[in-house]
């Protein structure tokens, strides 16, 4: 597939999307840049022809909404359920459940978790979408889970140096000789 097709071009766009909310220190922000990134990549993976990735991403682009609603259990769990359900239908080998378990962990980071932790599911979530990517032949998707990964590690760090200079403020240094 030539680098410049229109499904390479969602891929692109997906990934200055996913980058752009993963820069984000706010989880609001992350979720609704998410959701966005979410949906363009549901079209990237139609036009390459990964039906359970595109379903997944689907899916996952109103996950992402929802959970900047409500923090419901219940809801987590239906929204699970399709993504299984959609698993059933559309994954035809086991690389095939790659998104939709990848999809299956972001769901419970999405709704029950905050901060540092949901952040590091998020990132077991990546590493899955990644192969997956690999395996799809998606240039942009493959950018874009790598480049997730190691923004999500830089801000996981910095939330975690900001928790520990709010939870134990510097003392003043000894003045040197």
């Amino acid at each position: 597939m030539h680098p410049f097709s229109l499904a390479q071009s969602f891929g692109y766009v997906a990934f200055v999307l996913g980058v752009w909310a993963f820069l984000q220190k706010s989880d609001r922000k992350l979720k609704g840049f998410n959701s966005c990134q979410s949906l363009v990549y549901a079209v990237h993976f139609t036009l390459l022809g990964n039906p359970s990735a595109a379903a997944s991403s689907l899916l996952s682009g109103f996950r992402s909404y929802l959970s900047l609603k409500t923090r419901s259990p219940y809801l987590a769990a239906a929204v699970i359920v399709v993504n299984v359900a959609f698993g059933f239908v559309f994954a035809k080998s086991a690389a095939g459940w790659l998104p939709v378990i990848g999809s299956c962990l972001a769901t419970l980071a999405m709704f029950l978790m905050r901060g540092v932790r949901m952040r590091m599911v998020l990132l077991m979530s990546t590493s899955l979408w990644l192969t997956n990517n690999i395996l799809s032949g998606s240039i942009g998707g493959t950018l874009l889970e790598t480049t997730i990964a190691t923004i999500n590690i830089i801000t996981i760090t910095r939330l975690l140096k900001e928790r520990s200079r709010i939870r134990h403020p510097e003392r003043p240094q000894a003045q040197e000789r």
